[in-house]
């Protein structure tokens, strides 16, 4: 039987995990726009500063699209109708797809959809979970595949952006494809250069993504402004009859078009993931009053220069771009995709401090990497997946023609599931009427599903990849949810329920020490295995004894003034409970501060913290799978240690431990 080493049993709350870092237990939760470093810009500028800090983070995925996703959608068109049908039919697509699926979807409905102020698939989760007044497993697995899809989408943005603005050098004016060889390893070498810079933080960097993706989308804007000229029929495309249009003509080979012509919504779902992080209405004046009229003008421009000039289909981006600003525009294309690969980055780290927070993940090590700013996080082992498994990408598909092929039906699950979820919110939430639900949910369903079963017939052309890598990530989480929950049936099973030890001890008093105890639990109504082991070794009972236990709400964060509770037992014991949101990061030692206030009083450097350790081993007769059992314990066996993770004085902890069977 595989054995693992002890791991920590108490102050794990199996349903709900604390996170990590450096954030006072007390303090505000941080303003809008701090977790990428743009909080000291936005106070200055006000409702200005967030639109342009919206417009740095929020819309870097999707303003990138215009590089590859005009190219693959009339690549295909023309294989079919043909002839000026094929390009007006798809930039009509383009645009109605950034109209129904951003602006419609996004902008109008799911943005309203938020979990007090905060957005995203985790935190919809939370949401519909508290609409319904209880746990449901359907929520919970449509949560859990949300966030291992967007994993799958997080590795392939940064390989397709940057990549996709690198191969720009191929039209480069003078160069003649000599510089074709180096395309790959520059894009892999800038994408390590990035990783790498995360350890740092990029707080002080951040400042200037607003202002270059600015730069960025007026440069879209203005290049497919002046090509509109180019042919000015293309203006039809408009009118959503000329894509309905395509779509009936092609047949089967338009439901193919459609999975490339769903590059350009790529990035969507950030405006409603990142919505904590800036407000509702930036990200809406961001996106209605600046990207979609600069993405809409250069979609049309490319169309419009395809209809002139044929040949500029195979590269219809960087065939726009004149010859007198082509290496500028190429160093601005290339820091726009690294910005938008720094946004998906960012992302992946939040993400995984909420599914750490919300039990869906072992206790990963968090670093804080700004003094000043508590949204700035740094997961090491996120990082380091994230960049491996960008470079395989990167050598593996080798252009972003290749990745193309593997990107969108990531993105499509995602937007499906908050789709799905948002049911539960509208209808026990909102209360809406059946009809205006189905009225609003069958359309948009309809439309996701089209987009999603469209996006699979690129299985074997590599779509495969984030659907396994997701696949991967859900049976992970699976298997640690599922182990914890075995873990603490089992520990309750073998406990004394913690009255009644209290009984026995006012039957028969043990010798008494001087001093507090914290005993860290997940559960406090049964006696915590550290409190069992130390009257049993050492047989004394410290004067006064705190059970605490570390909770995570369905909410992002806790008021301060809600921190903590306080129950008493008796003369010798309280109960602690100390509650934090799914997006705050706990430190016991600065939320204990806070007892003071309410009349539980005790010095940190004399109070002894016990913590239970658990020794798992793996057993053939009960519980998960023998191979499943392994895995949990492979994961127990790397979760971080819960003395740093809950920032309590190394010094000051006593570990007892025992071992369990799952």
């Amino acid at each position: 039987m595989a054995g693992a080493p002890p791991q920590a049993e108490d102050g794990e709350n199996p349903a709900s995990q604390p996170s990590d870092t450096d954030t006072a237990a007390s303090q505000t939760p941080p303003s809008p726009a701090e977790a990428h470093g743009l909080g000291h810009t936005v106070g200055k500028a006000g409702k200005f500063g967030l639109i342009i800090g919206a417009i740095g983070v929020v819309f870097g995925d999707i303003g990138t699209s215009p590089l590859y996703a005009l190219r693959e959608a009339i690549a295909h068109a023309r294989d079919g109708v043909g002839g000026d049908l094929a390009v007006i039919g798809v930039v009509s697509l383009a645009f109605w797809a950034l109209m129904v699926v951003v602006t419609f979807k996004y902008v109008f409905f799911l943005m309203r959809a938020d979990n007090k102020g905060e957005g995203g698939t985790l935190a919809l989760m939370a949401l519909a979970q508290h609409a319904i007044g209880r746990r449901s497993a359907l929520i919970f697995l449509l949560g859990v595949c949300g966030a291992a899809l967007f994993y799958g989408d997080g590795i392939i943005t940064p390989a397709i952006s940057v990549l996709s603005a690198i191969e720009g050098v191929k039209e480069a004016p003078g160069i003649g494809g000599a510089l074709d060889p180096f395309i790959v390893p520059v894009a892999a070498g800038i994408l390590v250069a990035l990783f790498l810079l995360q350890a740092r933080g990029t707080a002080g960097l951040a400042k200037y993504f607003g202002p270059i993706t600015a730069v960025w989308f007026l440069s879209l804007g203005v290049l497919g402004l002046i090509h509109i000229f180019d042919d000015v029929s293309i203006l039809r495309a408009l009118s959503p009859h000329y894509g309905v249009q395509l779509l009936l003509n092609d047949g089967f080979l338009g439901f193919v078009i459609l999975g490339s012509v769903f590059l350009a919504v790529t990035g969507a779902e950030a405006l409603y993931a990142d919505m904590g992080h800036f407000g509702k209405a930036p990200i809406r004046a961001g996106w209605l009053y600046f990207v979609l009229p600069c993405l809409t003008l250069n979609y049309l421009g490319q169309g419009a220069l395809i209809l002139a000039h044929p040949g500029a289909a195979e590269n219809p981006f960087w065939s726009m771009v004149p010859q007198v600003i082509y290496w500028p525009m190429l160093a601005l294309a290339t820091a726009a995709t690294v910005i938008a690969s720094q946004a998906v980055i960012t992302g992946a780290f939040s993400v995984t401090q909420q599914a750490v927070q919300l039990g869906l993940l072992p206790r990963i090590q968090i670093l804080n990497t700004s003094e000043s700013q508590a949204g700035q996080i740094f997961v090491p082992a996120v990082n380091s997946l994230l960049m491996i498994g960008v470079l395989v990408l990167l050598f593996v598909f080798q252009s972003s023609h290749n990745l193309t092929a593997a990107y969108g039906v990531a993105v499509t699950g995602v937007m499906l599931i908050n789709t799905l979820m948002a049911w539960f919110v509208i209808t026990k939430k909102w209360n809406w009427p059946i009809w205006a639900v189905l009225g609003c949910l069958i359309p948009f369903g309809f439309i996701d599903s089209v987009f999603l079963t469209s996006n699979l017939l690129k299985i074997p052309q590599g779509a495969w990849m984030p659907l396994v890598l997701g696949a991967a990530l859900v049976l992970l989480m699976w298997t640690w949810v599922r182990g914890t929950q075995i873990l603490s049936a089992k520990t309750r099973k073998d406990s004394l329920p913690l009255l009644d030890l209290i009984e026995m001890l006012r039957a028969r008093p043990p010798h008494r020490a001087p001093g507090t105890a914290i005993f860290l639990t997940s559960d406090p109504d049964i006696a915590p295995v550290a409190l069992m082991h130390n009257l049993k070794h050492n047989k004394v009972l410290h004067e006064k004894n705190v059970i605490l236990t570390v909770r995570t709400t369905d909410r992002p964060r806790v008021d301060p003034a809600n921190r903590v509770s306080i129950e008493p037992i008796s003369d010798d014991f309280k109960k602690l409970v100390i509650s934090y949101g799914f997006m705050e990061q706990p430190n016991v030692p600065k939320a204990l501060g806070v007892c003071r206030k309410q009349g539980l009083k005790f010095d940190i450097m004399s109070t002894s913290f016990f913590l239970g350790r658990r020794s798992v081993i793996a057993s053939a007769t009960e519980g998960m799978p023998m191979w499943q059992d392994r895995l949990f314990i492979f994961l127990m066996r790397n979760a971080a240690n819960p003395t740093d993770f809950f920032h309590i004085p190394p010094g000051r902890v006593v570990e007892l431990g025992t071992q369990v069977s799952v």
